[in-house]
């Protein structure tokens, strides 16, 4: 494990599945509620912004904002159409709003083919320079704005949730929801700022993640798979735990066919996920609720 190369591709992967659990966890902070559909939003925030440069000729930087607008309006809808109204008339149990939502990842998955296509479209270079050589390794620029960018999200995320009004309110409705209610807080505006927020981070890391194999509709599901295990992995303790968890999984799945060619990094996943489930169901990081 020597190789700088692979340490490099891992952090890259890592970091894109990291961002994925840090929308999952300020939905569970802001909401109480996991939202399956992030990879499929993360891939429309992708596919989306090719299509609109590859098929409609559009300049990058206006497709990028386009795009990111239908992720966040997605998002919204999740919300406000779907979630709320489910677990207003289901009461307290999550069960029915869980399974919309596993309805609307598959209906935005099959939403894209139409829309976008079927095939796979390449990634959009968002920056472009020479590689940056270290020692025998090579930084592709886009794995850099996709490190860089992480590294960003996680600190301005951090300080909101920490420093603002907002931030504060978000962790007190996740907290103790009743409470909140009690006291009059607006719960409503801050679940919908948790899924706006969650969802323009999906969108964000779908984007920056699609330049490294390209995109395709179907690529929404595993992604949501991958970001939940980060999550579960590293926990809903701290605001970067989600990155740890992620930056574990690209290390799975860049050294795991370097070292064996008969296990597959997602059987390696899978018994790492079981294993946290079992023993470490919390994940690395423990949440604690004020009482």
């Amino acid at each position: 494990m020597t190789d700088l190369q692979l340490w490099l591709s891992a952090a890259e992967i890592g970091c894109f599945f990291s961002l994925i659990a840090l929308s999952y966890l300020l939905i569970v902070v802001g909401a109480g509620f996991f939202n399956f559909a992030l990879g499929p939003y993360a891939m429309v925030g992708g596919l989306a912004t090719s299509w609109f440069v590859v098929i409609k000729e559009m300049s990058l930087w206006p497709s990028i904002v386009l795009a990111l607008l239908i992720v966040v309006a997605l998002s919204a809808v999740t919300e406000l159409v779907v979630v709320r109204p489910v677990q207003r008339r289901a009461g307290r149990g999550d069960l029915p709003a869980l399974v919309a939502v596993a309805a609307v990842l598959f209906a935005v998955q099959q939403a894209a083919g139409l829309v976008f296509g079927r095939t796979s479209l390449p990634g959009q270079q968002i920056v472009t320079f020479d590689p940056i050589e270290i020692g025998d390794a090579f930084l592709l620029p886009n794995a850099l704005l996709l490190m860089a960018t992480t590294v960003v999200v996680f600190v301005v995320v951090a300080l909101w949730v920490r420093l603002s009004r907002t931030g504060r309110l978000l962790r007190a409705v996740g907290d103790n929801l009743d409470a909140a209610r009690v006291l009059g807080l607006p719960v409503g505006r801050i679940r919908l700022i948790a899924f706006l927020v969650g969802g323009l981070i999906a969108g964000i890391a779908g984007i920056l993640f699609a330049t490294k194999s390209g995109v395709a509709s179907t690529s929404g599901l595993s992604w949501t798979l991958t970001g939940f295990l980060a999550l579960v992995i590293g926990g809903t303790g701290r605001i970067w735990a989600p990155l740890v968890g992620g930056l574990v999984l690209g290390c799975v799945q860049v050294f795991t066919p370097y070292y064996s060619s008969d296990i597959t990094p997602q059987t390696v996943i899978l018994v790492l996920a079981l294993l946290f489930f079992a023993l470490k169901p919390e994940g690395l990081f423990v949440r604690r609720v004020r009482a």
